[in-house]
């Protein structure tokens, strides 16, 4: 592997201290681009992966100390993206949430099962969600907001989801993975020449938008290539990026037509790579090294453009990512890494093989303990994710459903359904599936219930950190979701847990892996893991230093409170703070003004008298559970801003 960006920049000297402004000033206002790479981890970045982005981040501002917020999902830190702030005060907790009671539609036109936990990464289920919350899906004010209030132009480009979630009450325009907004200029794109993203068509009625005969599908996403077993993500993979078409087509969409025609003041571009690509193929699969390739071509093209069009002075660009990525794998003396031969799985390679284990099955191993859980979703096929011993062995077998009474269809399975029954049983869990993260809800908010699964999960080593919603006071080896900012009463799950994850363990020379819920995907994040917490940020133009390494703490959660201060903006409600030490002019502190306080952080008592389990059965002479949440404090001029890098189990 190349040097990383850290290495490479490691010896570039700070600019001469700059004073402290006595007051908060204006700075000229300059074009804002915000891109997203979905899930780019800061030690992707390589001479040879993405030559764009690092020369970007030398010339600029290059922020080593990044916190992507936690949850690590997508949807939690697109949140963060659009207000400055986290889930618990946002009441929003994506990726999947639970939120029954809503009703409605989504992209594909279909009916919304709300009463199961809800993927929302769907403009029409957020659209859902917003009347559902009498249009307050987010609580607290959007920068998309505040700029359209100041007379700003704004335009969010990309994934289906997160672009949306930044301009929800749909005050600008918008071109997302299923649909076109407003009204205007779907039919302005079609005028032009370019087709829609093929689910444009329900989001109007026929009368006001029909799609071309020849419009074909511009955003469509190619299909995970497989093993021989027709379902293990077969990782040796390097033939096409999936998701590359799909955005070099938005991307072209917004150089061509938005970018030269709109001007807008604001823009967001958030595209899947390399996170897509992670999550099928694992993290320095081929297929990954494609994906980082692909997204650098796009970030070339638009300093290209920004050139052509004599706005490469005025533009501000911010690149970020929204978490980092892990591989999925359970420890290496119960599942060795395993070659992969002519789509089969094969001998072990704990050098340069592949993993064959860390899914998990959260409401199987709570239904199996006694307690009755559901995840919404049915029987799940994962016969090597799930793992592989190794003498070759599956550590949960496969079977088959032969007359569909289990899985409502004939076919093989390795776990079975735990679809949301009409009515939901008293007593039972609820499980929000997020990959590295679980939400857990108890509708009757039954401490005692609540008290005996949070035990259970305290037993398995697959679990790291536990938080806890406030009403259940202190629960031995638990601290309250207050403390991470995810406690809202109203609509926060009961439990949250971060699986268990091993910052050094490496898969295909990158270090990081961690348990996930159940699929037959090679990569995740959402943990509490330094590698899914610590993401990129860097950013170049005429209001950011150049040159400039960051060495203070910095957070997703700052940058929409940046942005707001270089385009003379208010957002007061966000909890994020304005990176003024990588600023220039008025906006500009000094490193000096800032002191960073590592800390840790502990339950006031650990849960005792515990058996515990490892994933595959046997027991671990440890009885007693805690863990320790890693944070900094940052603070200047009498604020203070916490900053969480990992929490990790103690076990005893």
């Amino acid at each position: 592997m190349s040097r990383s960006l850290p290495r490479l920049l490691a010896g570039a000297a700070l600019l001469a201290s700059l004073s402290i402004p006595s007051a908060f000033a204006a700075a000229p206002a300059h074009r804002v681009i915000l891109f997203v790479w979905d899930g780019m981890r800061p030690d992707a970045i390589s001479a040879e992966d993405t030559p764009n982005l690092l020369a970007l981040g030398q010339g600029g501002s290059y922020f080593e100390d990044n916190h992507s917020t936690y949850p690590t999902f997508t949807m939690a830190n697109a949140s963060s993206f659009a207000t400055g702030a986290f889930p618990g005060p946002l009441g929003f907790y994506g990726n999947r949430f639970w939120a029954p009671g809503t009703t409605g539609l989504d992209a594909k036109g279909q009916a919304v099962e709300f009463q199961a936990p809800i993927f929302t990464e769907d403009y029409q289920v957020l659209r859902d969600l917003d009347a559902h919350y009498k249009h307050e899906l987010l609580e607290l004010p959007t920068l998309f907001a505040a700029a359209q209030k100041a007379g700003l132009k704004t335009a969010v480009i990309g994934k289906s989801g997160p672009a949306f979630l930044q301009d929800y009450h749909e005050g600008g325009l918008l071109l997302d993975e299923n649909t076109a907004l407003p009204l205007s200029f779907a039919k302005e794109l079609q005028q032009d020449g370019y087709p829609l993203p093929a689910r444009t068509a329900n989001t109007y009625d026929s009368r006001q938008l029909s799609l071309r005969d020849n419009n074909d599908a511009p955003t469509e996403q190619g299909k995970m290539l497989t093993l021989k077993d027709g379902v293990t993500s077969d990782a040796t993979a390097g033939s096409e990026t999936t998701p590359a078409a799909s955005n070099a087509w938005m991307m072209k969409v917004y150089l061509e037509e938005v970018l030269p025609k709109h001007r807008p003041d604001l823009s967001v571009v958030w595209l899947r790579n390399p996170d897509t690509t992670q999550h099928m193929y694992g993290v320095g699969s081929p297929e990954f090294h494609l994906a980082l390739k692909a997204q650098d071509e796009l970030l070339g093209q638009l300093q290209a453009k920004l050139k052509a069009l004599g706005l490469d002075q005025d533009t501000n660009i911010i690149v970020v990512s929204d978490h980092g990525h892990s591989n999925i794998a359970g420890p290496r003396d119960l599942f060795p890494l395993r070659q992969l031969n002519d789509g089969r799985v094969t001998g072990v390679d704990n050098d340069w093989g592949y993993s064959a284990s860390g899914a998990v099955r959260l409401a199987d191993a709570l239904t199996k303990g006694g307690i009755t859980a559901f995840d919404g979703t049915g029987c799940i096929y994962a016969p090597v994710m799930s793992g592989l011993r190794a003498d070759g062995s599956q550590l949960v077998p496969s079977r088959y459903d032969d007359d569909g009474h289990l899985c409502g269809k004939p076919a093989a399975y390795t776990t079975p359904s735990y679809k949301l029954p009409e009515t939901l049983p008293k007593g039972a869990l609820v499980i929000a599936s997020n990959g590295g993260t679980e939400y857990l809800y108890q509708p009757e908010h039954d401490a005692t219930l609540v008290k005996r699964a949070v035990r259970f999960l305290q037993s398995r080593e697959y679990i790291g950190a536990i938080f806890v919603a406030k009403r259940y006071g202190n629960i031995p080896g638990t601290l309250p979701a207050e403390n991470v900012h995810l406690e809202n009463a109203a609509r926060g799950p009961d439990i949250i847990l971060s699986y268990a994850w091993d910052a050094d363990a490496v898969v295909q020379g990158f270090r990081g892996t961690e348990y996930a819920s159940m699929s037959n995907e090679r990569g995740e994040h959402g943990s509490f893991s330094p590698i899914d917490v610590h993401n990129t940020l860097l950013a170049a133009g005429p209001g950011f230093r150049n040159g400039f390494r960051d060495t203070l703490p910095s957070g997703n959660v700052d940058v929409a409170p940046t942005i707001a201060a270089l385009m003379q903006l208010q957002l007061p409600r966000a909890q994020g703070r304005v990176l003024h030490e990588a600023l220039t002019g008025a906006l500009a502190q000094p490193l000096e003004a800032y002191r960073v306080q590592p800390s840790e952080l502990r339950p006031t008592q650990a849960a005792t008298g515990l058996t515990t389990q490892r994933i595959d059965g046997s027991t671990l002479p440890a009885s007693n559970y805690s863990f320790v949440l890693q944070l900094k404090q940052l603070e200047s001029d009498g604020k203070r801003w916490t900053y969480f890098d990992l929490a990790k189990p103690e076990r005893h």
